[in-house]
């Protein structure tokens, strides 16, 4: 898996259920952050950097890494899409999770596009074969961010809610700001996602899911329409 977040602690309110998951499974994942969130209101770079390792060991994934991008000023130029074929071309995932376009944050957007734009261009052998070999994940799913998306897919991630939690807790900076003014929802990072992962939990029957959203209709076996 490779996990695509505008800033650090987006990949984890979105997907650490997910990720925990298939890492348990015995799956790997790696993780990219665009910016270091340098923009925010609360936690120096330092501080952002710091958190943002923690999280990443408590996930266990295979690497982190960040392309350096301005925050607030993520761009769909063709030297930015390169660093994301790059890293596509080095992760080799079979699945890409990254942001869906439809946000109010223009990073979350800028990276919705840009991750849009590098799943075709690194599957093709001609564009920048010196990054290396053509790869395209077998599947790609967006997940939302601070705007609902009806989502085509759910996950249940009721196993591993306290460790989802955990993970969260490594972003201390964004914890319990005393001035809220600041966050799109009034709802620190944790917060967050347990009220979004309850509501589509109980949308699926179960205590907490993660949302995503899938373009066009996926395949599924006959024998997977009904509970073993």
């Amino acid at each position: 898996m490779l996990a695509i977040g505008a800033h650090p602690d987006d990949v984890e309110i979105a997907a650490a259920g997910t990720l925990l998951l298939l890492l348990a499974a015995g799956h790997t994942a790696s993780i990219v952050d665009v910016t270091r969130g340098e923009m925010g209101s609360r936690g120096t770079v330092a501080d952002r950097d710091a958190e943002a390792k923690a999280a990443a060991a408590r996930l266990g994934v295979l690497e982190r890494v960040n392309l350096g991008c301005r925050d607030t000023g993520v761009t769909v130029d063709d030297a930015t899409t390169t660093l994301f074929v790059a890293a596509l071309r080095q992760a080799r995932p079979q699945l890409l999770l990254a942001p869906h376009r439809h946000d109010v944050h223009p990073d979350h957007v800028a990276t919705a596009t840009l991750a849009e734009k590098a799943f075709f261009l690194a599957g093709l052998k001609n564009f920048a074969p010196q990054l290396g070999a053509p790869h395209r994940p077998a599947l790609f799913l967006r997940y939302p961010g601070n705007r609902h998306v009806e989502p085509t897919l759910a996950v249940d991630i009721a196993a591993v809610v306290a460790g989802k939690a955990e993970v969260l807790r490594c972003y201390r900076s964004q914890l319990n700001p005393p001035d809220r003014g600041h966050l799109v929802q009034g709802l620190d990072v944790l917060e967050r996602a347990e009220v979004r992962d309850r509501f589509h939990g109980a949308r699926i029957g179960t205590a907490a899911a993660e949302p995503f959203w899938h373009d066009g209709p996926l395949p599924v076996r006959a024998a997977q329409l009904l509970p073993s």
